[in-house]
């Protein structure tokens, strides 16, 4: 009976075990990202997407919180004029806060305003010095930083730079525009009795511009 020769077990050619080699570094690696891998939820916390600086959303969350701390510390005009005159330094540290440009002082102002020039209308304002000309934003553009700088508690260091620091408090300016402006005809502003309560920098005490939070006509 003849029987079959017995022939001795292939072995892996090189090409075989490269591949093996291979698919075993590919499962260590796929591992390795899998185990240094966070799940990040849509909308969380850690969504990069909810970090993203908004000025919109800024401005619309900081602007009623000014308003009412404006509302809140404003001066009258008469008494804030009086106290400018006795003291100017102290003046500004007793109702202003201090920037590195000049204190932002909250103030009431009761009076009759007047021609409207450059996005402002002057306003005359019974108590005051004849020579001092208080001025009053009323759109559409309003200048400056008086209302982000009137609190003292929106600084540079919570933002990324510079540009993020100003878009913020144009940002503001804009929610302003929209609570304060909207309905209000400027053009026919000349003549009207009004109380107007707003912040300006105390630069020339004979020359106030205010940036308002609330108009009112009487």
């Amino acid at each position: 009976m003849s029987t079959s020769p017995d022939y001795p077990a292939s072995k892996p050619s090189s090409g075989n075990r490269t591949l093996l080699v291979s698919a075993a570094l590919a499962v260590i690696v796929v591992a390795a990202i899998a185990f240094d891998t966070t799940v990040v939820r849509i909308g969380s916390e850690n969504d990069v997407r909810q970090q993203v600086f908004s000025p919109e959303t800024f401005g619309a969350e900081q602007f009623p919180k000014i308003k009412a701390n404006v509302e809140e510390r404003a001066v009258a005009a008469a008494d804030l004029a009086a106290a400018i005159a006795a003291d100017k330094k102290a003046a500004a540290e007793k109702y202003g806060t201090a920037t590195s440009t000049g204190p932002v002082i909250p103030v009431t102002l009761t009076g009759v305003f007047g021609a409207r020039k450059s996005n402002t209308n002057e306003m005359k304002i019974d108590g005051l010095p004849p020579e001092t000309v208080v001025r009053v934003q009323t759109g559409p553009a309003v200048n400056g930083t008086d209302l982000r700088d009137a609190t003292g508690t929106i600084e540079f260091g919570q933002f990324t730079n510079q540009i993020q620091y100003q878009d913020a408090g144009s940002a503001i300016n804009n929610e302003m525009k929209k609570a304060v402006f909207t309905g209000l005809d400027a053009d026919a502003l000349g003549g009207k009795q009004a109380t107007v309560v707003g912040v300006f920098k105390l630069i020339n005490p004979k020359n106030w511009l205010v940036t308002p939070v609330k108009v009112e006509l009487k």
